[in-house]
């Protein structure tokens, strides 16, 4: 039974610090990278980037481009060259692995200095691509089409496509982004050192969304409570949500200067690299006043939602298929019901949602290694949502002991985790589930009291 009960909120945690990847994390990504070459039968890879889209190029660089494109260019024996704009040359030599520099002024910013009279192709055709046979192109992501369709669907710029076919006149290009995130994909499963680094940034989202809020009070702005949502100068790898009462108003996104008002329904969202924590509910104390014609908001979704919320928890496991997952959730919350559309669990890593295995009749296998991200949005009319993101680790019984022999300030804070989830909101994890965040399954639906949350009894 899914209940509200007085509990102790979570504590912030303290002493936050960031894990670097190791130089024998990249060298092995980058053997995992050149393997799945092999086995696809690629000659060459063609990594596209910009700052939004450039995580599967980050994998191996270390870094994104910022506010230019870029390429990376991996052939089969190992040799890597990067191609980069204005501002982005110097950082070839920052790259963590060994990257060959060209340089192309046609992805620096307008207006910059063109000083070359090369054309796009001629300076691509240094990059030793006009014999290869079969080439991968790897944008962003791949398209789950037909497979003959999905295989010539390019995300990148015209001018790079169309230039990398004049250059490679012979070869055949298909979409090769599956190598990364498709099933068994190498960016689907991480190892010790990927886990601690991905840690810090769902703990610090987790800490932030805690803050956040406490912050919360009738006639503090938006901006005020959002700015509990940023620390330490970290990226975030979605838009901050801080909203009071209707979304979207003249088409903002963004925290704005609006006050809280008691009964206003309120979202909350933060994210960094590794993690996405975000909350839905009312500035409310009680029931009693949250808005006409929502009174029993409790009872008709969010009591719902938490079900499905802990059924995902305790149904996941390594060895399942996506679509037994899927078809749990289905079961207990039903889509026709309660209006969600998306997969209910995506994997998440450097950027907010990196794939998914969880979807209808899924045959995909759930692995140790994978960092999930519950991401379940309901959207029944005439109701505030309900929503309680946040991430977990899947971690079989040898990458756990090398957690905790590794990193065991991290370890540390897990089991505290594990300890909440049990104790306090009654929420039984398998052994391989490892909590990402200090907030993961904490949710008080009424805002304004924050020792009112749900529990499972």
């Amino acid at each position: 039974m899914i209940t509200l009960k007085k509990v102790s909120p979570p504590a912030v945690e303290q002493n936050l610090i960031p894990v670097p990847l190791t130089d024998e994390t990249i060298a092995e990504r980058k053997k995992l990278i050149l393997q799945k070459m092999r086995e696809a039968g690629y000659d060459s890879l063609v990594f596209y980037a910009d700052l939004e889209h450039g995580s599967n190029f980050e994998y191996l660089t270390g870094f994104l481009p910022r506010f230019e494109e870029a390429l990376l260019i991996l052939h089969q024996d190992g040799k890597a060259y990067g191609v980069f704009g204005n501002e982005n040359l110097n950082k070839a030599q920052k790259a963590q692995i060994d990257l060959i520099p060209v340089h192309m002024p046609h992805l620096s910013l307008p207006n910059q200095p063109m000083e070359t009279k090369e054309t796009v192709a001629e300076i691509l055709g240094k990059c030793h691509l006009a014999n290869r046979q079969n080439i991968g192109i790897i944008g962003w992501k791949y398209f789950t089409n037909t497979v003959e369709e999905a295989q010539q669907l390019f995300d990148l710029p015209y001018f790079l496509m169309d230039a990398l076919k004049k250059v490679a006149k012979n070869s055949k290009f298909t979409n090769a982004t599956g190598l990364l995130i498709g099933e068994n994909g190498a960016r689907t499963t991480n190892n010790a050192n990927e886990f601690a680094h991905y840690e810090f940034g769902a703990a610090l989202a987790g800490n932030c969304l805690l803050e956040g809020l406490e912050e919360l009070a009738i006639g503090k702005t938006e901006m005020a409570v959002a700015e509990k949502l940023s620390a330490k100068g970290q990226d975030h790898t979605v838009v901050t949500i801080m909203a009071a009462g209707p979304r979207f108003v003249k088409a903002n996104l963004y925290p704005s200067n609006n006050q809280i008002a008691l009964g206003d329904p309120i979202s909350m969202t933060t994210a960094y690299k590794g993690g996405l924590e975000s909350r839905t509910g009312f500035a409310v104390h009680q029931a009693s006043e949250l808005p006409a014609g929502q009174q029993d908001y409790l009872e008709k979704l969010v009591i719902p939602y938490f079900k499905a919320f802990t059924t995902w928890l305790e149904t996941i496991q390594i060895g399942i298929t996506g679509g037994a997952l899927y078809a749990a959730i289905e079961a207990v919350f039903p889509k026709a019901s309660y209006g969600w559309s998306l997969n209910p669990g995506h994997l998440g890593g450097d950027e907010e949602w990196i794939a998914s295995p969880v979807y209808p009749n899924s045959r995909e296998r759930i692995r140790s290694g994978m960092l999930f991200q519950i991401d379940l949005i309901p959207s029944l009319a005439g109701y505030q949502g309900a929503g309680c993101e946040s991430s977990v680790f899947l971690a079989d019984e040898k990458l756990r002991e090398q957690i905790k022999a590794d990193y065991p300030e991290v370890w540390a804070r897990i089991i505290k985790r594990r300890a909440y989830l049990e104790d306090t909101l009654g929420i039984r994890l398998g052994k391989e589930l490892l909590p990402m965040s200090p907030a993961m399954g904490y949710y008080p639906p009424f805002m304004l009291d924050r020792k009112l949350a749900l529990v499972k009894q």
